[in-house]
């Protein structure tokens, strides 16, 4: 077995951890500042938290435009990053000057949303508009702080295209999502010939 602590370092080529918790779904947040100004960013550290109310939420490392904004109008919205929106969605990654726009960067579409004010990405198939709930910055074991913000948003609206719906039930392979995977560039998407089936053993 390899080991290392990581207080150490790992002495690998890429740190292993976030190939090891993986693939993680890809946490597309779309925001707004104060004035009105649109961001658009993924986040690799996302997932989803809590039924009912739906909880969402994603790490931070630095305190970046995104949190900024969801802290000050307490909005954003989750867009859902499939197989040909991949391109788009790491175009958006890149560190762009204030005020410049990464959904005219992407050529991407801004759509009003339902209840929060934060767009959604028009082109994405599944969009969830959040309120912020917590805002909360990291610690280590020992207590100190840590530059890391993990922001998490309770889901107040819910936008699906009704092609991923059979029979009512929603088809995660049909909507070919983008997975992050381990390294500074692999990421994996699915299939249906991926999927197995297990009952839990208390609804057996």
């Amino acid at each position: 077995m390899y080991f290392y602590q990581p207080s150490d370092g790992h002495g690998l080529p890429h740190d292993p951890l976030n190939a090891i918790i993986g693939p993680r779904p890809i946490g597309w947040i779309a925001s707004l500042d104060a004035q009105g100004n649109r961001n658009l960013a993924p986040y690799s550290f996302f997932n989803c938290f809590n039924y009912r109310p739906p909880i969402i939420g994603f790490a931070s490392s630095g305190w970046k435009d995104s949190v900024r904004n969801i802290v000050e109008t307490g909005e954003f919205v989750w867009n859902l990053t499939t197989f040909d929106l991949a391109s788009a969605m790491n175009e958006t990654s890149a560190s762009l000057a204030p005020g410049e726009d990464e959904f005219v960067r992407a050529g991407l579409t801004p759509a009003d949303s339902r209840i929060v004010r934060a767009p959604r990405v028009a082109e994405s198939p599944v969009n969830f508009e959040c309120r912020l709930s917590q805002c909360i910055q990291l610690t280590g074991a020992d207590g100190a702080a840590i530059d890391t913000w993990l922001v998490l948003g309770e889901v107040v609206a819910v936008h699906i295209d009704e092609s991923l719906l059979e029979n009512g039930i929603y088809q995660t392979a049909k909507a070919r999502p983008v997975l992050r995977a381990g390294g500074p560039s692999a990421y994996y998407s699915i299939d249906e010939s991926q999927r197995f089936d297990l009952v839990r053993p208390d609804a057996r």
